[in-house]
């Protein structure tokens, strides 16, 4: 063991001088094909060849660079990304802090595990307050130009447009309220239809030429703001209001200021306002009162309308015949023409028959006035040959579509005053209406016609349509299919509730009188006999909630057929009692006469009992009393005494309650 120390110094002695020779012999670096640069060049050679090893040094970055290898260079710190990328991805080989750039498609995690503005830039103090990731709106190419999804926002613009947080108004921008919405689109700040609801101030505040378009260098002069002609829709149309306008229009409308007369304007003073209306040229009604000259010195087909080419020829002025409001209707004086109409209307001259008028003589006063051709009453009898010559469907009207098919002339049905009313002769129709009364050859029946045979006649005449009474034995269907309220009267408002068709009851004769079967009803009378839906009690009904047919035939309402059930009822009377002898209040209550001795006999005669007619001992006489005898019983016997053991006797006569008195 003690030759250890002194191997070990010599050894230590030999290294020392092989490094010593080593840093005195010159070395090209290069020739390994890892070339010594930025921090490496500075690094002395046992950094990377430890323990003297030289061959199979890594040439890796994370091979040196990590706390696992031999070599003991920098590692990644614990606040370090998190990526697989190497490091010369990112880092020069200066410093670590000289970063190239960064390869974020090796990055593992969300963009906020870096860009915390610990371990990296984070959100600045002025960006906008978000929670959403930074890829939402960044790309990893640059932070600018991000892109921002403005449908997420549910503040106003104003909030984040505001000049810190993100760009807001410049200087230039026209004085507003800040709700950059209502006028600019989230996609860019131009175009921007200016709203001008949200511009605060006058037109003029901004409509000066400087900061938006102002008035141009033939405007009419005006101290007046914008809108009091213009809208925020556009400069024109403008609505100018003349009423404030105090000068004659020729001031302004003089061809400089604003435009006057063009070239071929008539000869007229320069009163505007005698023709035009404050609203538009035209159209523009002449006051020719203002008009300078004759009619022709204008109507003379340059300036403005003359004669037309088949005008009458004349060489008299205009307004011979014409006035001043419009050329038509014109006045002509046909009194001073001694000729007939044809002399002038001949085609020619004037106005004539047309190609498709109706065969006729040349007498045009026949049918036509001298004020106008229309409306013209023909004449039938200076019209040639026979109704169908002209009544052929080109020069005058001829059979509809739809007309029976015939060949007889028109005058056998209609007058030469009108085609309708026309007077058609159903005698000689033999064969059933149905025949032409199909909706073609003539009317037939309309869509909310109820369903029936073809027999017309079997309600109709031949008069007319209506009045019609219906013949039911014509009719197809069940009642329901016409008496549905629709087509023909229904079932009314207070009608009684079932789904049974209309024969169930009702006749065809009459709605009334009506047969109602009871029999199958299953509901109580009072469901329907309410005085709405059917007759319900008069207003002297007896006073009670029984059911109608506790007294009542489903045949007829009298006679009554109510029998007494009570056990307090004392049987019939072979005097005939009316109900409110018992019930005066007409009701189910029982009015007693002698409430003390209800519901016995003596209730309602007690006052009819005779004391000395009811002896009970025969000596010393003594009397049964009414309360006794309350309920007509009990005074059979009669007693020897006192002691009611020894009958005298048996009374005989006894009375009951159908005798007819006590």
């Amino acid at each position: 063991m003690a030759r250890f120390p002194i191997a070990l110094f010599f050894i230590n002695v030999f290294f020392a001088m092989v490094v010593n020779a080593a840093e005195q012999l010159p070395f090209d670096h290069s020739e390994t094909g890892f070339n010594l640069e930025g921090a490496h060049s500075f690094v002395v050679c046992e950094s990377c060849h430890v323990r003297g090893q030289f061959s199979g040094t890594p040439r890796e970055c994370n091979l040196c660079h990590s706390l696992n290898g031999m070599i003991n260079a920098t590692p990644k710190p614990v606040n370090h990304m998190s990526t697989t990328e190497a490091c010369d991805s990112c880092h020069r080989d200066t410093l670590w802090n000289d970063i190239l750039h960064v390869d974020h498609s090796q990055v593992v995690g969300v963009c906020e595990t870096c860009h915390n503005n610990a371990t990296s830039g984070g959100k600045p103090a002025t960006h906008i307050v978000t929670n959403a990731p930074c890829e939402t709106c960044h790309s990893d190419l640059a932070w600018i130009p991000a892109r921002f999804d403005h449908s997420a926002v549910i503040d106003n613009c104003g909030q984040c447009h505001n000049g810190i947080s993100a760009t807001g108004k410049h200087s230039q921008h026209i004085a507003s309220m800040n709700q950059c919405e209502v006028c600019h689109s989230t996609l860019a700040w131009q175009p921007a239809p200016v709203d001008h609801a949200a511009v605060l101030g006058s037109c003029s505040s901004c409509h000066n030429g400087a900061v938006a378009t102002g008035k141009h260098g033939t405007h009419i002069p005006s101290q007046g703001e914008c809108d009091l002609c213009h809208s925020t829709m556009a400069w024109v149309p403008a609505s100018f209001d003349h009423a404030s306008t105090t000068e004659n229009c020729f001031s302004c409308h003089n061809g400089v200021v604003r435009e006057g007369k063009h070239s071929r304007h008539i000869p007229s003073d320069n009163r505007c306002e005698l023709c035009h209306s404050t609203l538009a040229w035209s159209p523009a009604p002449v006051d020719h009162d203002a008009v300078m000259g004759s009619c022709s010195s204008c109507h003379n087909g340059n300036v403005t309308t003359g004669k037309h080419p088949q005008h009458i020829p004349t060489a008299a002025e205009c307004d011979l015949c014409h006035t001043t409001n419009a050329w038509l209707p014109a006045t002509f004086d046909h009194d001073g023409y001694t000729s007939d109409c044809a002399s002038c209307h001949n085609g020619t001259i004037t106005t004539g028959k047309n190609p498709a008028h109706i065969t006729s003589n040349n007498a045009c006063e026949m049918c036509h006035s001298n004020m106008a051709w229309l409306p013209a009453s023909v004449d039938h009898l200076a019209v040639l040959g026979g109704c169908s010559s002209c009544h052929n469907g080109t020069t005058a009207s001829g059979k509809h579509a739809a007309h029976l098919s015939t060949v007889a002339e028109c005058d056998l049905c209609h007058s030469t005053q009108a085609w309708t009313p026309a007077n058609f002769d159903h005698d000689t129709i033999t064969s059933n209406c149905g025949d032409c009364h199909n909706g073609l050859s003539a009317i037939g029946k309309t869509p909310d016609h109820i369903a029936s045979s073809t027999r017309c006649e079997a309600c109709h005449s031949t008069f007319a349509w209506t009045p019609a009474p219906v013949d039911h034995t014509e009719v197809t269907g069940s009642c329901s299919s016409c008496h549905n309220g629709s087509i023909a009267t229904g079932k009314h408002a207070t009608h009684i509730s079932t789904s049974g068709e209309c024969d169930a009851c009702h006749s065809t004769v009459a709605w009334l009188p009506a047969n109602f079967d009871h029999a199958t009803i299953v509901d109580n009378c009072g469901s329907c006999h309410d005085g709405v839906t059917a007759t319900g009690k008069n207003t002297g009904h007896f006073v009670t909630s029984q059911e109608c047919n506790v007294c009542h035939l489903v045949a007829s309402w009298l006679p009554h057929i109510f029998v007494h059930s009570s056990p307090n009822y004392p049987g019939d009377h072979r005097r005939a009692l009316d109900c409110t002898d018992c019930h005066g209040g007409n009701s189910e209550v029982v009015t007693w006469r002698n409430s003390g001795y209800a519901p016995d006999c003596g209730g309602c005669h007690a006052n009819d009992f005779k004391t000395d007619a009811h002896k009970k001992v025969d000596s010393p006489a003594i009397f049964y009393s009414v309360s006794e005898l309350r309920d007509c019983t009990g005074a059979c016997h009669e007693y020897t005494d006192a002691s009611f053991t020894t009958i005298r006797q048996t009374r005989s006569g006894e009375h009951r309650v159908f005798a007819s008195e006590f």
